[in-house]
């Protein structure tokens, strides 16, 4: 008996099947069955349910032979159905990669419970993915089973079949089947969670609820959607069948209600000549079924009124009210702003008028996300060796916390942060500052960079469409030309900006600042920055640092971190950073107890000095973690297909940091045999480091001030102190494998 049957209605789906099994097929769990009903589909929809019987004995086609509707073909495919749990997946949607697993293992620690809720994500047809935005009533925390009574909240969430997974013994118990017809979810889900002596919740989301641009059934205008009265009438006949239900009845009417209410309004489901028979019914089911009780929002309480008086006509004019004064109050919004606008360029260019302040700098980030980064380690010091100076940094005020005591704090957008711009003397940034930006004459502007490059930048992106993503390099040049000095790490980042960023600018090969921290933290130190981090004492700790991939729309995780941990056993955490997919998922829960998600951490340097080693796959991040002498992996299973989308400087693969893996198979094997911190890993490191971090000896930002603020020039760059008389950041002593990772 399989754990799981996969239930998948097929009724002109042919264009996405393919892509439904395939995700269920791919799933690590394989304790599985599919069965796929064949709705007398007048397109391929029976051909490809037959050609994945063929190719796997787990997949049963059934056909059916005639059209019955969505309702009867799921109870046609219960029948076959052989699982302890049953899963009902629509054919144009998706299970997301792990989603049994992650399932199965939820219902393990649940001990069994009758149904168990699971989030999903809107996937819409140009690649853009949007989380359930009630995602947090899916909260794990509290008693792991419970009945409805204790979380009545969960019926907040979208009440559809393929969000649940249900225990099969308890389905035929009750003897719940869908109606035929329209909203055939309503009569299932309603009941199911009524009567379920246990229910679970799994915060992950698991399936990828595909929108599709045209032809979805429910956004059809049809005289079908009056079936949602029939789909009503069954819910509350259930109630009414079971005495101990009835506390649910007010709650079931505020549902119907609102349910009601939603269909009215949209203007592309009821044609307009049932329009006024639909308000008619609907008023007439608010009669018959009322049962005060439930809660109603202020919002909609004058709706819910109306709707039972029956009241038409002054229902629809409420309705074009509300709409006019939502589009009145986005209009006085949209003036409001331009008048702001306004203001803000006209203030700029009066600043721009006045004198500069010679003793006054502003420092940002590209991301604008807080201090840190080179510009913060320059900012540093210039108040340490620069007397009388006034530093300011730019950052969006949620960051304000993370300026230091004695920087004023700026943020974008604001009248004081023009002022700043237009009469500072010193500008200093990693990306660039503010489009409408005008180089003043005396200004001295310090572009800082975000890494070394290995990944194509600037101009060389011309030819790279996929990677510019609709780059204005008119823009970009124009920004590149207000640059007074250009700080590079290294001979290699010389000569790639200069030929990427064309312009009239010094550069100051002088290491990167941001490293400066890797050469002047104590063990000391990073033992707090493990401890505050959550890592247990002991542990090897490996981040995890991925970077985008320019050719795909939606990012997926390039590496099953579950499996790795799995792996590497209890004595190894993971710090993920990964980027926040743009796909199905990007907020899910951390899956793993040994998997710490670092995503939303400012500081990656941080998270470099916590960590053992690093195993990341293009990130820049590899040429600044190499002064840490830990072992660096790369994961390059997309090489080829990163290298044509993006391109590269040099063949990483030919000139690692460390080990390289070409699947994730082969990184399994690097850390299970050692391999990753041998002497061969150390070997590559050492000659990493001594091509991309011959300046980086912690003075780094101490050299760019004393040049760019101090005017210094004899006697820099300062000397550089050899590899072998480096002292980076050392890891606290520790027993174990913990120790073992400075190999």
């Amino acid at each position: 008996m399989p754990r799981f049957s996969v239930i998948v209605p097929a009724f002109r789906v042919q264009a996405y099947l393919h892509a439904c099994l395939d995700s269920v097929l791919a799933q690590s769990f394989k304790d599985y069955e599919i069965v796929v009903v064949d709705d007398c589909s007048p397109d391929a929809c029976g051909p490809i349910a037959d050609e994945y019987a063929r190719r796997d004995p787990r997949v049963t086609a059934l056909h059916l032979p005639r059209n019955i509707g969505l309702g009867p073909a799921r109870n046609a495919g219960m029948g076959r159905a052989a699982g302890d749990y049953l899963i009902f997946l629509d054919g144009d949607d998706t299970l997301l990669p792990d989603a049994l697993q992650t399932i199965a293992d939820r219902i393990d620690a649940t001990g069994e419970p009758d149904v168990l809720m699971y989030d999903y994500a809107r996937t819409y047809w140009t690649g853009r993915s949007v989380r359930n935005v009630l995602a947090a009533h899916l909260d794990e925390a509290g008693p792991e089973r419970f009945r409805l009574t204790d979380r009545p909240e969960l019926l907040q969430l979208l009440m559809v079949v393929w969000n649940k997974a249900y225990r099969r013994a308890f389905v035929e118990a009750e003897g719940f089947t869908f109606p035929p017809g329209y909203y055939e979810d309503t009569p299932w889900t309603y009941p199911v969670l009524m009567s379920a002596d246990s229910i679970a919740v799994l915060d992950a989301v698991c399936v990828s609820y595909r929108q599709r641009r045209r032809g979805n059934i429910l956004s059809t205008t049809s005289e079908k959607h009056f079936d949602v009265f029939d789909q009503y009438d069954r819910v509350f006949a259930f109630i009414d069948s079971r005495p101990e239900l009835a506390l649910w009845r007010p709650v079931m009417f505020r549902r119907m209600l609102d349910h009601f209410s939603a269909l009215f309004a949209s203007r592309d489901r009821l044609p307009l000549h049932s329009r006024a028979a639909f308000f008619r019914r609907a008023a007439a089911s608010c009669r018959r079924y009322r049962t005060p009780g439930a809660p109603v929002p202020r919002r909609a309480l004058l709706r819910h009124g109306l709707l039972r008086l029956g009241a038409r006509r002054t229902y629809q004019a409420l309705s074009g009210a509300q709409r006019l004064s939502g589009r009145l109050r986005r209009v006085a919004a949209a003036v409001r702003r331009t008048v702001r606008g306004a203001a803000l360029r006209a203030h700029y260019r009066i600043q721009l008028r006045l004198p500069l302040r010679p003793r006054d700098a502003v420092f940002a980030t590209r991301a604008g996300s807080g201090y840190g980064g080179s510009p913060a380690a320059v900012e540093a010091k210039v108040r340490e060796l620069v007397p009388g100076v006034r530093t300011a940094w730019i950052c969006r005020p949620l960051d304000a916390h993370t300026v230091p005591t004695g920087t004023r704090h700026l943020a974008p957008g604001t009248f004081a942060n023009g002022a700043a711009l237009a009469r500072s003397a010193y500008l200093v940034n990693d990306g660039a500052f503010d489009r409408g930006l005008v180089k003043r004459r005396g200004q001295v502007l310090l572009q800082t960079h975000e890494g070394t490059p290995l990944r194509t930048v600037g101009t060389d992106l011309l030819d790279r469409p996929a990677a510019a993503r609709g780059t204005d390099f008119e823009e970009l040049l124009r920004s590149v030309d207000t640059w007074d000095f250009s700080l590079s790490a290294n001979p290699h980042s010389t000569l790639v900006r200069e030929r990427a960023y064309p312009s009239a600018y010094t550069t100051l090969e002088y290491g990167s600042p941001r490293n400066d921290v890797y050469h002047r933290t104590g063990p000391a130190d990073v033992a707090r920055l493990r401890e505050t981090l959550g890592i247990p004492e002991g542990a090897t700790a490996l981040l995890y640092a991925p970077v985008p991939r320019d050719y795909r729309r939606v990012q997926r995780p390039p590496l099953d971190l579950e499996r790795l941990v799995r792996v590497l056993g209890p004595q190894f955490v993971v710090l993920a950073r990964a980027p926040r997919p743009a796909g199905p998922g990007g907020s899910h829960r951390a899956p793993h107890p040994r998997i710490i998600d670092v995503s939303a951490h400012r500081s990656v340097e941080t998270l470099a000095l916590a960590s053992d080693a690093l195993i990341t796959d293009y990130a820049s991040l590899m040429f600044d973690y190499v002064n840490l002498d830990r072992p660096v992996v790369l994961h390059l299973d997309d090489i080829e297909a990163y290298e044509a989308a993006r391109g590269t400087y040099f063949d990483i693969t030919g000139f690692p940091p460390g080990i390289v893996a070409r699947s994730q198979d082969e990184l399994f094997d690097i850390f299970s045999t050692d391999h990753w911190r041998g002497s061969r890993s150390a070997q590559l490191r050492a000659a990493f480091r001594a091509r991309f971090c011959p300046y980086d000896d912690g003075y780094a930002a101490e050299r760019v001030v004393r040049r760019v603020f101090l005017g210094e020039t004899d006697g820099l760059p300062l000397p550089v102190p050899s590899a072998a008389r480096r002292t980076p950041a050392a890891l606290p002593a520790q027993d174990g494998a913990g120790a073992a990772a400075r190999g």
